[in-house]
């Protein structure tokens, strides 16, 4: 019952997002309650040392797939405006992926130094990894795209910049394709509910 019950959610989620409409309308639902606790992750900051997502507990967390050679990259610029005025009460993550056009081709020390040089991005940066499903996918990445694990969403990043905000109590409550600015009234709207 619960497959079919996430099968059909997706269904219509896709529908409507192919329609146009208001991303925020999408997942303005709430969801089933995560079968693995988004608390008990962790991942590994840009300079190696470990980031418990316990740390993040009353916060919103806006997780990002991140790459320097993208159409989207300059959304780096968008993204930590929006980390800057939501400070304290939103954390964005950004996990550099080579997955989509191998458009991340640089290791962790280039990846600091491009963020921090072209973009004055201050958020914090993952190490480089896999967020696609295989063997090698990031474990964050891994719940975000598990129904079973994060309670509703299958939906996996289709390219570079796709967004996932978790709310205060660990639950997923939204996912943003790459075309949705940072500074879009649907993200604006979903940090500040």
């Amino acid at each position: 019952m619960k497959r079919l019950l996430s099968r059909v959610i997706y269904f219509l989620l896709m529908k409507v997002r192919k329609a146009g409409d208001n991303a925020k309308e999408l997942f303005n639902t709430k969801h089933a309650p995560p079968m693995k606790d988004f608390y008990s992750l962790q991942a590994t900051l840009n300079n190696g040392t470990e980031m418990p997502f316990t740390t993040l507990k009353g916060k919103k967390v806006l997780i990002v797939n991140t790459a320097s050679e993208c159409g989207y990259t300059p959304q780096y610029e968008e993204l930590e405006e929006l980390y800057e005025r939501s400070k304290g009460a939103l954390v964005i993550l950004g996990f550099p992926a080579n997955d989509f056009g191998a458009q991340e081709p640089g290791d962790d020390k280039e990846i600091a130094q491009f963020c921090k040089i072209n973009y004055g991005v201050t958020f914090p940066i993952m190490q480089k990894s896999s967020v696609i499903k295989g063997e090698r996918q990031n474990p964050v990445f891994a719940w975000l795209t598990d129904s079973a694990l994060n309670g509703w969403n299958n939906q996996q990043p289709e390219w570079n910049f796709n967004k996932y905000l978790v709310d205060e109590e660990g639950m997923l409550m939204a996912y943003f394709p790459s075309a949705v600015s940072p500074l879009s009234d649907e993200i604006i709207e979903a940090v500040a509910d």
